[in-house]
C-alpha cells in the first residue's frame, strides 16, 4: 500500500491545482506573534486542525486566511496583513483578519462554542442560542469572505474552509464568485437531524454550507447524519449513493476523511536523543521512578470524559489496593475556553477531583495522581507517551482524537496500551486498542487494570498493527485524498454546469 509523504503530496498539488492560487481559511492560525518584554515572538500554537492544514500549505505555496489573535500579530504583518510562516523558512502567506472584540466573545465564545460546539457533540451539555450571537457569526463570516474574495482577486482559485466557526462562509462566497473551487473540513461530529432540529437557524447553516463543492467529515456516520439533516430540512435532492446534494442546480459532494498526523515526524522526534533529557525532566517533575505510569493528553474540555477517566481509576485503586504505592497517573489538562463560565467551572471541578483522589489514596510521597495544569511543548509530551504504560483517551464524544494516533506513533519500542473510548472516532481505525464505553466505571476500570496486566508479546502485537494503520493513514494521506476529491469534484461541477447551459441553450432556440 502506497505510503504518502511531503514529496508526494507537493506532487499531487501541483498536478490537480494546475497553478490555481489555494487559499486555506480558518479561524485558528497555524502562527501566533506575541510581544514578551517588548520583543516579537512567533509561537505555533498546539493544534490538530493546524497541524493537518500546514503540509498542505507548505506543498502549496498559497495563503492562508485566519483570525489575528496574537498580541505581536498587528506589529508582524505588512502593510496588506501578510506574514510569511513559517519564520525560520518561509513557505506561504499568513493573512490576518481583524475580529472586534465584541464579535469574536459573541461569535467564537458564543454561539461557535456555546452552541455548535455542545449541539454537535452530544455530550448531555445543553447548547445555549442567542440571537446576538448568530448575528456576530453572520458578521464574522462576512468579514473572512471579504479577505478570501481580495485574495482571490477574481482569479482561479482553490478555497478549503476548516471547521464549524466558518458554516456561513461557503455560502458568502459563492454567491460573491461562482467560480471559486470551495471545500469544507468539519473537523467535530455532526448530530443526528433529530439533535439538529434545536438549532433555530438551521435552514441558514445548511444553505451556507451547501455552498461547498466539497464537504468532508471525520466518520461515514457524521456524512449520513448530514444528508439526513439536509432531507429533513431543506428542499433538496440527494443521491444517497454517491453522497452527493443537488440545490439550485448546484452540486455538493459530501465525503468522510479520516484526519491523521505526520506519523514519521512523531517517529523521528521519538527516536531523537533529546528524548532522554526529557524523560529524565518528567520524572525529576514526579518526584521518583513509578513502577507503573498511566497518562492522559486533553484540552480541559467536558467532551474529553477527564471526569469520568478519574472515577475509573479511583475505582481501581478500590479494587485492586497492590496498586498503591506503584502506579501513578499523570493527567496533562491544558486549560481551554476559560472565559466561557461552564469550561472554568469544569477546570475547578477537575482541580477538586485530583486532591480528593490524593487525599483518598496518597501514602507518604507516593502520588496517585499528578496534575499538569498549564500547556506543554509537544517534544515533552512526546517524551511522557514513551514512557507510559498506558495512555487513556476516555473521549465522550469525539470527531476523531488525534492524541490516541500520537500516542501510537511515539511507542518506537512497541510497547504501551491504548485505552480508546468506543465515541471517538480514532475507535474506527485503531482496533487494537481496549476499546471502551466511558460512561461505564466499572468497565473503564477494567481496561485499565487489563492494560497493566498485559504481556508484553500482546502489547507488541497491538501496538505494531496501530502504528502500521497510522503510517499508511497519515496526514499526507489524507491531505491528498482531499486535493483529488476536490479537484475531481469541481470538474464534475463543471462538466454539469456546462451540461446545463447546453440544454438551456437548446430549450431557447427551440422556444424561438
Amino acid at each position: 500500500m502506497r505510503v504518502w509523504t511531503k514529496d508526494s503530496l507537493e506532487h499531487i498539488v501541483e498536478q490537480r491545482m494546475r497553478g490555481a492560487k489555494f487559499i486555506a481559511v480558518s479561524n485558528r492560525e497555524p502562527y501566533i506573534h506575541e510581544l514578551v518584554h517588548g520583543r516579537i515572538e512567533c509561537v505555533k500554537p498546539a493544534s490538530g486542525l493546524t497541524s493537518a492544514i500546514d503540509p498542505i500549505m507548505r506543498a502549496s505555496g498559497g495563503i492562508w486566511i485566519a483570525h489575528g489573535s496574537g498580541t505581536g500579530d498587528r506589529h508582524a504583518v505588512d502593510a496588506f496583513d501578510h506574514v510569511l510562516v513559517p519564520p525560520e523558512n518561509p513557505a506561504y502567506s499568513l493573512r490576518r483578519v481583524w475580529i472586534p472584540a465584541d464579535v469574536e466573545a459573541e461569535y467564537y465564545y458564543g454561539l461557535a462554542n456555546e452552541g455548535l460546539w455542545p449541539l454537535c457533540h452530544i455530550v448531555f451539555h445543553r447548547p445555549q442560542f442567542r440571537r446576538r450571537q448568530w448575528d456576530s457569526y453572520r458578521t464574522a463570516n462576512q468579514l473572512f469572505a471579504e479577505a478570501v474574495l481580495e485574495e482571490a482577486n477574481g482569479k482561479p482559485a482553490f478555497v478549503f474552509i476548516q471547521d464549524y466557526h466558518l458554516g456561513l462562509l461557503p455560502g458568502i462566497l459563492r454567491r460573491a464568485n461562482p467560480e471559486l473551487t470551495i471545500a469544507q473540513f468539519w473537523h467535530i461530529p455532526w448530530p443526528n437531524s433529530e439533535t439538529f432540529r434545536a438549532f433555530p437557524w438551521k435552514q441558514e447553516l445548511l444553505e451556507g454550507l451547501l455552498g461547498n463543492d466539497l464537504l468532508g467529515f471525520q466518520l461515514p456516520h457524521h456524512c449520513e447524519n448530514f444528508l439526513d439533516s439536509i432531507q429533513r430540512n431543506l428542499g433538496a435532492t440527494i443521491d444517497p449513493d454517491r453522497a452527493r446534494v443537488t440545490r439550485k442546480e448546484r452540486l455538493t459532494s459530501v465525503r468522510a476523511f479520516p484526519i491523521s498526523i505526520d506519523f514519521e515526524q512523531y517517529e523521528r522526534m521519538a527516536s531523537s536523543p533529546d528524548i532522554l533529557q526529557g524523560q529524565a525532566a518528567w520524572k525529576a517533575q514526579i518526584g521518583y521512578i513509578p513502577a507503573i505510569l498511566g497518562i492522559g493528553i486533553d484540552r480541559i474540555d467536558y467532551t474529553k470524559g477527564i471526569p469520568e477517566r478519574l472515577q475509573a481509576l479511583d475505582l481501581l485503586f478500590a479494587e485492586h489496593p497492590e496498586y498503591l504505592g506503584k502506579l501513578t497517573f499523570v493527567q496533562v489538562g491544558v486549560p481551554s475556553r476559560t472565559a466561557i463560565s461552564e469550561y472554568q467551572q469544569l477546570n475547578d471541578s477537575v482541580v477538586e477531583q485530583v486532591n480528593a483522589i490524593g487525599r483518598k489514596w496518597a501514602r507518604g510521597s507516593w502520588k496517585p495522581l499528578l496534575f499538569i495544569h498549564h500547556h506543554v511543548d509537544q517534544e515533552a509530551l512526546i517524551a511522557l507517551c514513551s514512557m507510559a504504560n498506558f495512555c487513556i483517551v476516555s473521549s465522550l464524544h469525539d470527531g476523531m482524537n488525534l492524541v490516541a494516533k500520537e500516542f501510537a506513533a511515539s511507542r518506537i519500542d512497541q510497547k504501551g496500551v491504548l485505552v480508546l473510548s468506543a465515541f471517538a472516532g480514532a475507535a474506527r481505525e485503531l482496533t487494537p486498542a481496549l476499546i471502551v464505553n466511558p460512561f461505564a466505571t466499572e468497565e473503564m476500570a477494567a481496561a485499565i487494570h487489563a492494560a497493566i496486566t498485559m504481556p508484553l508479546a500482546e502489547q507488541r502485537r497491538r501496538m505494531t498493527r496501530m502504528r502500521s494503520a497510522i503510517a499508511v493513514n497519515n496526514i499526507y494521506a489524507w491531505a491528498a485524498r482531499v486535493v483529488h476529491a476536490l479537484s475531481t469534484t469541481r470538474a464534475a461541477v463543471k462538466k454539469g454546469a456546462a451540461r446545463n447551459a447546453a440544454h438551456r441553450s437548446v430549450k431557447l432556440g427551440a422556444a424561438s
